[in-house]
C-alpha cells in the first residue's frame, strides 16, 4: 500500500505542474495589464513602469514561468501585487472558511442524498422514486448562483429571517450551505439511486432475500454496502468542486473563501494569487483523488488484493 501510494504521489507531479503551467499562461492571455490596475486611473507612466519592474512583468515571458515554477518548488507562491503580502498567507486565512461550508455541505447533502436514492430505487416507478428525480434535476438543472439569488429574495429580503451575506455568525451559513446542498443532493441522489438498482438486480440479493433477511438489513448491509464505490466518487467529486471554492456561491453571498479571493485577484490581475490559489486547489484535488481510491479498498477488501 505504502508503495502504492508513493507511485500515485510520483505520477501527480506532472499533473500538478501542468495545471500550475496552464494557469501561468491563461493569466498572461486576460487582456488587461496589472500594473495599469495597480497604478490606477491617475497612474502616470512612470508609475506603470516601476510597478512592472517590481512584479517582475517587465522580463520575458520564459524568465518568468522559469521564476516562477523555481518559486513554486521552493514552496514560494510569490507575493500578492494588490496586499504586498505573501499568498501563503492569504490562503491559509480564506482556505479555513471554504472548508467550513464544503465540509457543513457535505454533511447535510450526503445523508439526504443517500436516502433519496436509496428509497427512489427500492420504491422504483412510485411517488417516491418520481419524488426524488424531480429533486435531483432541479438541484442538477438549476445553477447555484440561481438558488442562491433565489433563497437571498426569499429569505434575506422578503422574510427578513437570515442575513444576506458575510460569515459573522452561524446562520450565515444556512444560505450558502442550503445552496451548496441542493446541488449536491442531486448528484448524490441520481448515482446512489442507479447503483442501487444495480445491485438490486444481483443474486446474493435475492438470496438474501429467499433467506428469510429482513428488508432493511437487505438493503443496507447487503445492497447499499455494495453499491458504495461509485457513490464515494460522486462524494468526492463534489467535495473537491467545495474544495474549489463554490465561486459562485462565495460570490452571491460574499463569502470570504477561496472562490472569493480567486474571483476578486482575477478581476485585479493580480498574477500571484491566482497561480497560487490555484495551484494550491490542484493539489487538494490531487490529494483528494487518492483519499478515494484508498476509501475503496477499506470498503472493498477485494481491491487490496
Amino acid at each position: 500500500m505504502s508503495r502504492y501510494v508513493l507511485n500515485r504521489l510520483l505520477l501527480s507531479i506532472p499533473t500538478i505542474l501542468g495545471v500550475a503551467t496552464i494557469s501561468f499562461l491563461l493569466m498572461r492571455l486576460i487582456p488587461g495589464d496589472p500594473a495599469r490596475v495597480i497604478a490606477g486611473v491617475d497612474g502616470t507612466i512612470e508609475d506603470i513602469e516601476r510597478i512592472r519592474a517590481k512584479l517582475g512583468l517587465d522580463q520575458p515571458v520564459l524568465t518568468q514561468y522559469l521564476r516562477f515554477i523555481g518559486n513554486l518548488l521552493m514552496g514560494d507562491l510569490g507575493t500578492s501585487a494588490r496586499s504586498g503580502g505573501p499568498v501563503t498567507s492569504a490562503i491559509a486565512e480564506t482556505a479555513p472558511r471554504t472548508l467550513q461550508l464544503a465540509i457543513l455541505t457535505l454533511i447535510v447533502s450526503v445523508p439526504v442524498g443517500c436516502g433519496l436514492g436509496v428509497l427512489a430505487a427500492v420504491r422504483r416507478g412510485r411517488v417516491m422514486d418520481i419524488l426524488s428525480s424531480i429533486i435531483a434535476v432541479i438541484g442538477v438543472s438549476m445553477p447555484v448562483y440561481w438558488i442562491g439569488l433565489l433563497l437571498v429574495i426569499v429569505f434575506a429580503v422578503n422574510l427578513q429571517i437570515l442575513p444576506v451575506a458575510g460569515n459573522r455568525s452561524f446562520w450565515s451559513f444556512v444560505l450558502p450551505v442550503a445552496t451548496l446542498s441542493l446541488y449536491s443532493i442531486g448528484f448524490i441522489a441520481r448515482q446512489t439511486r442507479s447503483a442501487m438498482l444495480e445491485v438490486l438486480r444481483q443474486d446474493y440479493v435475492r438470496t438474501a432475500r429467499a433467506k428469510g433477511a429482513g428488508a432493511l438489513r437487505v438493503i443496507m448491509f447487503h445492497a447499499f454496502r455494495n453499491a458504495l464505490l461509485p457513490i464515494i466518487t460522486i462524494i468526492g467529486i463534489q467535495f473537491g468542486n467545495l474544495l474549489g471554492g463554490a465561486i459562485l456561491t462565495e460570490v452571491v453571498f460574499a463569502w470570504p473563501g477561496l472562490g472569493r479571493l480567486l474571483v476578486d485577484s482575477i478581476t485585479a490581475r493580480d498574477f500571484a494569487v491566482v497561480q497560487g490559489t490555484v495551484f494550491v486547489i490542484a493539489v487538494a484535488l490531487v490529494l483528494l483523488n487518492l483519499l478515494i481510491d484508498l476509501a475503496y479498498a477499506a470498503v472493498d477488501p477485494r481491491i487490496t488484493l
